[in-house]
């Protein structure tokens, strides 16, 4: 018997974590396993001001992104914020939630 899939609806609202939806064997899973990132936050903090400016993007979350276009063979920085915009591994990899807005790429060039 031929069946129709019953269509999606769009307000409806369910909960569900992030950490769910990524496959166990998935390699971002694999380098979180094993290397802790925080040691960047620390490489780095003599070249910010303390007290001064506007608030810096996350030195972490910066260095996976650009991990990420290593890894995956993402080229272009325009193109890698698309990706983190629909990848649920990518935004669980980076900290993201769902809803949260993915950085500029504009500032992924910078520096």
């Amino acid at each position: 018997m031929l069946k129709k899939p019953t269509p999606a609806t769009p307000e409806k609202v369910e909960q569900i974590s992030l950490d769910a939806l990524v496959p166990q064997n998935h390699l971002v899973r694999k380098i979180a396993k094993v290397i802790d990132f925080e040691f960047i936050r620390e490489a780095v903090a003599p070249l910010y001001c303390p007290n001064n400016g506007r608030p810096a993007e996350d030195p972490v979350r910066l260095f996976k992104i650009m991990l990420l276009g290593y890894l995956f063979g993402i080229p272009s920085e325009r193109r890698l914020v698309q990706e983190i915009q629909v990848n649920l591994a990518y935004r669980w990899f980076l900290g993201m939630g769902l809803t949260e807005k993915v950085i500029d790429a504009s500032t992924l060039s910078q520096g």
